[in-house]
């Protein structure tokens, strides 16, 4: 198995996340290709998780896991002497390549692992959320352990912040510019209650580090000679404890002028560690809270987070090939 091609045949079909069906469809191709018992968990129109295992052992206890999707824009595949670079080399489609690599070599070695693809979760995880939803309801799934992939370096998480989604909305009433008066500026509502929240304390651990605000989107108004009668904020917390607290903060310290929502939540996690590894604390996601019967979770994975999601991502080939290693090593201690 030649992970590097692969990653390279993985990255050059476009898999922004709604639009999965290509990638899917390859590795569905590819897996029943190599001999596995493959099938496809129908989650979206044409988007589909793909799962696969071996013939030899259809209920494996422990399963690689990572996603399909990769965030906009797409960038083709190109490479130099010591990297791969292009959209979702790194989150996550050379970690596909290195665990698809990993079970081939396993399986010659008469150990078996199931691989788990799903759709969305750079988004709102749900393709995880399906998968959960057929492990439940599969009375042989004997899945002990998931081994999900993420870039951290082939370092193995310590724990794994959360993400708490908010929305704030202001409503007010469109006048004429030159006659302020007569309208009610749902803009003017809108950016102090984001300087409050921008102020105000956020917790903190010493082994896990900050709870972290970004505002990441801002709309509203009509045109500049109208009083804008809407504004909208996205904003994404990252959590490092339980959100009941940071909830009530939020909404007391945004003020009656705004509406706050909650659309999103993914825990904080500690998570399952292995003895002589390096490990790190990840500041980011993933589908793990969301695929809680698929075992006790461990997360690691090759390449950096700090160039996933930029427009020169990259993996570094020494580490994919190192992760199969990894890989194959901590499916065997398990």
């Amino acid at each position: 198995m030649d992970a590097i091609a692969l990653t390279r045949q993985l990255v050059d079909i476009e898999s922004i996340t709604g639009n999965e069906a290509a990638v899917g469809e390859f590795l569905f191709h590819e897996l029943c290709r190599l001999g596995y018992q493959t099938k496809k968990m129908p989650v979206e129109g044409d988007r589909a998780n793909v799962y696969a295992t071996s013939p030899d052992e259809l209920h494996p206890s422990v399963v690689f896991s990572t996603h399909m999707d990769t965030v906009p824009p797409f960038i083709r595949s190109s490479e130099d002497t010591t990297r791969i670079f292009g959209r979702g080399s790194c989150d996550a489609k050379g970690i596909i390549a290195a665990q698809v690599a990993a079970a081939e070599r396993l399986r010659q070695q008469g150990v078996y692992v199931g691989l788990l693809f799903v759709v969305g979760e750079e988004r709102d995880s749900l393709g995880a959320q399906v998968a959960n939803e057929y492990a439940a309801n599969q009375e042989a799934h004997g899945c002990k352990y998931l081994i999900n992939g993420e870039p951290t370096e082939n370092r193995i998480a310590l724990a794994s912040k959360g993400t708490l989604r908010v929305e704030i909305t202001a409503s007010g009433k469109m006048a004429h510019s030159a006659y302020p008066e007569l309208g009610e500026s749902a803009i003017d509502k809108l950016i102090p209650a984001l300087t409050r929240l921008r102020a105000m304390p956020l917790p903190s651990d010493p082994e896990i580090g900050p709870c972290t605000l970004n505002i990441g989107l801002i709309a509203g108004g009509r045109a500049p000679n109208v009083i804008p009668d809407y504004a909208h904020a996205d904003l994404l917390y990252r959590l490092i404890s339980p959100s009941t607290e940071l909830r009530r903060q939020i909404i007391e310290t945004a003020g009656d002028q705004v509406k706050i929502e909650f659309p999103l939540e993914l825990p904080f996690l500690r998570l399952r560690t292995v003895d002589g590894l390096p490990t790190m604390i990840a500041s980011f996601t993933t589908d793990i809270p969301k695929l809680a019967n698929w075992g006790e979770p461990l997360l690691i994975g090759p390449g950096s987070i700090h160039v996933a999601h930029t427009e020169g991502e990259f993996i570094e080939k020494r580490q994919l090939v190192d992760a199969i290693d990894l890989y194959c090593a901590i499916a065997k201690q398990l």
